[in-house]
């Protein structure tokens, strides 16, 4: 296993962290195809998972041969996941990697169910510190610069140990402090070490901006933080938050994006801040398909979508056309920075997704409205106070009030959001407003925008 990548001083002005980032599109088809054979022929020769799915759909692994190929090939799901680990603890029947040769495991957050246990042999190891190496120098990050580490470590989380070994692989510095160690200990690093670069999830980074001067006696803006990494849950890509982060901290936000299941990470902006790159092609085959149909859609901008990834060269845990849940919008195909990869913001996840009288609504859309409005505190909450994902009434949300705002103007601000959500989203909403900074920060856990535990719900409503 490498720990800093050889001769990596040398790519500190390169254009990117790899060659493929750059390289034209006829390039990297021809090497996704051959790649993709040569994991095809891994996966028929070791995993009894795919042996089974393929059988079933009266597929050759021989056949596939090209992209267009692939989309013969049925979708893996994440309850297929779930029932292959369940069947063949730890890593299930599409680990396909000797258990010697396993030598480390992660594991998901867990937010929609049992945590994915993931394995990674030296060589899977290697390929997730390139990809996650090459998102933070899209980010901006380069060798030499320290970076503090405010996702949670702890709980083999892709956000700790591995987002600190693809740290040090870049030659870049990492500041194990991790949102585990307290905001006060992140903010005093941050103070007293002033570093480059700090990676983190939106919301967590946006409250320590808030509180920095009150722990430390110095204003977050004035600590001389460049890039703000940010990653895990919706947020870095909404204008309001953004702005929110980049004039609290005096840095730039730049969004990346990655899974579990597949790496840490493979998308990630530049400094252009139009949307993420797919920074990673020789390693994840990303498709785009109509989640409704499950038809294969090109990659044009406005276009809309969830994703689809292919990992390639994967000898532990590997999946193939594993549907995300990740809904995407393409923001663009071309880049001023001469990255080739299509580019992407994403605006919900399948699982969040709430339908509202026959209304798709993302709890990240709403956000993304709330985050807007002055006279909010920037924070809301879904109240899913029924079954499953679909109710036929108005929908129940939570706003915190602006921290000088009185709560004589509560009816005021409540029928604004409900406006404003109405007109923007096609939906009705029910808005109760509570006092500011009434749900807890931002910390270790990724924020959950939609409650449905019934106390907690309560509490708001006697």
């Amino acid at each position: 296993m490498t720990v800093r990548k050889p001769d990596v001083y040398t790519l500190s002005n390169a254009k990117s962290f790899d060659p493929i980032e750059i390289a034209p599109e006829s390039e990297v088809r021809a090497m996704q195809e051959r790649r993709l054979q040569e994991q095809l022929a891994y996966l028929k020769a070791r995993s009894p998972f795919y042996q089974q799915k393929f059988a079933a759909a009266k597929l050759s692994f021989e056949k596939i041969r090209t992209l267009e190929d692939l989309q013969q090939v049925p979708f893996t799901i994440k309850q297929d996941l779930r029932d292959s680990l369940k069947a063949a603890p730890p890593f299930g029947l599409h680990g396909a990697a000797e258990h010697r040769d396993i030598v480390q495991m992660q594991a998901s957050s867990g937010t929609t169910g049992s945590p994915a246990y993931v394995g990674l042999t030296a060589a899977d190891l290697e390929s997730w510190q390139e990809c996650t190496a090459r998102c933070l120098f899209a980010n901006g990050i380069r060798p030499g610069d320290l970076v503090l580490h405010a996702f949670s470590i702890s709980k083999g989380f892709v956000g700790g140990i591995p987002v600190f070994q693809s740290v040090q692989y870049m030659g870049a510095i990492d500041v194990p402090i991790g949102a585990d160690g307290g905001a006060d200990r992140l903010l005093i690093a941050a103070r007293d070490l002033h570093p480059q670069g700090i990676v983190g999830t939106p919301n967590f980074l946006r409250y320590l901006a808030e509180v920095c001067q009150e722990m430390t006696g110095v204003k977050a803006q004035d600590i001389g933080v460049r890039k703000l990494c940010v990653g895990g849950e919706p947020g870095g890509g909404i204008p309001a938050i953004r702005a929110a982060l980049q004039e609290g901290w005096n840095a730039r936000c730049l969004e990346l994006m990655g899974g579990t299941d597949i790496g840490v990470a493979y998308w990630a902006e530049c400094e252009h801040q139009a949307g993420m790159h797919m920074v990673s092609p020789d390693y994840v085959l990303a498709e785009l398909i109509d989640p409704a149909t499950g038809q294969v859609i090109p990659w044009q901008a406005g276009t809309t979508g969830e994703l689809v990834y292919t990992a390639l060269g994967r000898r532990a845990s590997p999946v193939l056309r594993f549907r995300t849940g990740d809904h995407v919008e393409i923001t663009g195909t071309k880049c001023a920075c001469g990255r080739t990869g299509p580019m992407i913001r994403c605006f919900g996840r399948t699982d969040d997704m709430l339908i509202v009288r026959g209304v798709n609504v993302f709890p990240s859309a709403i956000q993304d409205i709330v985050a807007a409005m002055p006279e909010t505190n920037g924070v809301m909450r879904v109240v899913a106070d029924f079954d499953g994902h679909t109710t036929q009434r108005n929908l129940k949300v939570l706003v915190e009030r602006g921290r000088k705002r009185p709560a004589s103007q509560d009816e005021a601000l409540s029928k604004a959001v409900e406006t404003k959500l109405r007109n923007s989203l096609a939906f009705k909403a029910e808005v109760h407003v509570v006092p500011a900074d009434v749900f807890a920060k931002p910390g270790v856990q990724k924020v959950q925008l939609t409650l449905r535990n019934k106390a907690e719900i309560a509490q708001f409503y006697a």
